[in-house]
């Protein structure tokens, strides 16, 4: 490997120089007032509203989407009559085919049914 020293070799020039007579003109530039112009004031205030009322209106959203998912799949109850029409119109379905379904519960609450419309009719 060859030998390197700091001293001998050539320097490589920075690129920055300073303008001439800049020292001398520093002091003078530093204590000479700035010119006044109407400085236009941008307000952070604002700013941070509008960023607090953005995140305030994602957080309502993000509240209140499960409650509208819910609401849109709700379905609709069936009531009796719906489904007893759709098994009468049902030609693969016969009456042993519910009876075997129906339970104890069903059955008496069948004759319950039965007994009261029953009376109606007799008077």
């Amino acid at each position: 490997m060859k030998e390197f020293k700091l001293d001998s070799s050539p320097k490589i020039s920075s690129g920055f120089k300073t303008p001439d007579n800049y020292f001398e003109k520093f002091s003078e530039k530093v204590l000479v007032p700035a010119p006044e112009n109407d400085v236009k004031i941008i307000a952070i205030f604002k700013k941070k509203k509008s960023v607090i009322f953005m995140v305030a209106a994602i957080f309502i959203i993000a509240l209140l989407l499960p409650q509208l998912f819910s609401t849109a799949t709700k379905t609709a109850e069936v009531d009796d009559s719906s489904i007893e029409t759709y098994l009468s119109y049902q030609s693969n379905v016969t009456q042993y085919d519910i009876i075997n379904l129906l339970d104890e519960q069903d059955i008496d609450a069948l004759k319950e049914e039965v007994a009261i419309e029953s009376e109606n009719h007799i008077n």
